[in-house]
């Protein structure tokens, strides 16, 4: 019987490099049962053992309800431990199972990702008597009315947490629109009367995105500026934070992202990963924003998504135009490259139908490609 007798090429050679891989742990349909940091304490060896080096969990602040998850976000400051909006504990869990998680992550090497909603406030604790403007919900830069009051849902108190953390109240100078009148019921885009959409966002679409739902919050007034660098400080140190994913990216101000990052930075300095949501196929619009941001950021890599998506619905679909177009073809560095999240499963925003035996390949494609982050879902997006 013959014997190979070939060596191995590598002998002798260092192993190589483990690929970095991300989870997103959890998925929009979690049940409301407050045990979801639980669930993850516990698979989190198991994850370690099969090389997923970070997971990124859901919003942790307190929301506007306590089915909420954490995307309506009532109180950065409250991550699980005040009785307010009708719970102490979050959706996802108490604050004390969030860092017996923490220290479990900690304890097999698993960095987290916390997923960073500033965009707006939600849940206010009462109304305010304010002038504003409503504009035109196509082109936000277009005023349809003349000036007038209306009642906004504008006044946060966080009476719960009794000032703890953070004295800071928030009132209607600290947003710069809202989409209710509690007068009389009418919804419409109103932008607070005196004041100007943050120039620093995606003018792509709707003239200027600034505002998207609840709330606005004005990252141009010093007291919000102050508040929410606190806050970053504040809770990377809580959780001995890796990173953070930051919600709804377009339509917040990149220059107060960049003094955000810097700010921590300069109080936490590591090696932070900071990844945005900036849900869109086009990839130059991604790379204007990467170039503001200085490159010291990710986006998610949604026209490879959408890629993926025409080639399991299309059977004349062209393999060889996989990465067109795609942000890990041009900027490998800053791409996280994804399958499917919360937001593009069915009955959400995002929904776009990819057939499951896409999905593997898809996966394979991702996980197995030395460009790109690659970010694998916790749930399913069909």
């Amino acid at each position: 019987m013959a014997t190979d007798t070939k060596t191995d090429d590598r002998e002798g050679l260092p192993p190589t490099p483990l690929n970095a891989c991300m989870l997103q742990a959890f998925e929009w349909y979690v049940p409301a049962d407050q045990k979801h940091w639980k669930r993850l304490a516990k698979v989190v060896p198991g994850l370690s053992s099969i090389g997923v080096s970070n997971i990124w969990i859901p919003p942790a602040c307190k929301a506007a309800s306590p089915q909420g998850n954490g995307y309506d976000i009532y109180d950065i400051y409250d991550l699980g431990e005040f009785d307010q909006k009708g719970a102490t504990a979050t959706k996802w869990g108490s604050k004390s199972d969030l860092i017996a998680l923490r220290d479990t992550a900690n304890e097999h090497s698993v960095g987290i990702y916390f997923d960073v909603v500033l965009n707006h406030k939600a849940g206010a604790d009462h109304t305010e008597r304010c002038k504003v403007v409503e504009v035109d919900p196509n082109d936000r830069t277009r005023h349809v009315s003349d000036p007038y009051e209306i009642d906004g849902w504008f006044g946060f108190e966080f009476e719960g947490r009794g000032g703890q953390y953070s004295e800071m109240k928030y009132h209607w100078e600290h947003f710069s629109g809202t989409d209710y009148n509690n007068e009389n019921g009418k919804k419409a885009i109103y932008a607070v009367d005196g004041k100007t959409w943050s120039s620093a966002v995606d003018t792509s679409e709707k003239g200027n995105f600034d505002y998207l739902m609840f709330a606005d919050v004005d990252f141009s007034h010093p007291q919000v500026q102050e508040d929410v660098k606190n806050w970053g400080v504040w809770v990377s140190k809580e959780l001995n934070l890796s990173g953070m994913r930051f919600d709804a990216a377009r339509h917040f101000s990149e220059r107060f992202l960049k003094d955000f990052i810097h700010h921590l930075d300069e109080n936490v300095p590591q090696n932070w990963f900071f990844v945005g949501e900036w849900w869109q196929d086009s990839a130059e619009n991604m790379h204007k924003y990467l170039e503001s941001m200085d490159h010291k950021f990710s986006l998610f890599d949604a026209p490879l998504f959408y890629n993926f998506c025409e080639i399991s619905t299309n059977e004349r679909a062209d393999l060889r135009k996989m990465f067109d177009g795609a942000l890990v073809q041009t900027m490998p560095v800053n791409a996280v490259t994804v399958v499917g999240n919360h937001d593009t499963q069915v009955g959400q925003a995002s929904f776009v139908k990819m057939e499951g035996w896409m999905k593997a390949l898809a996966y394979a494609v991702i996980l197995l490609r030395i460009d790109g982050y690659p970010c694998v879902f916790y749930g399913v997006s069909d």
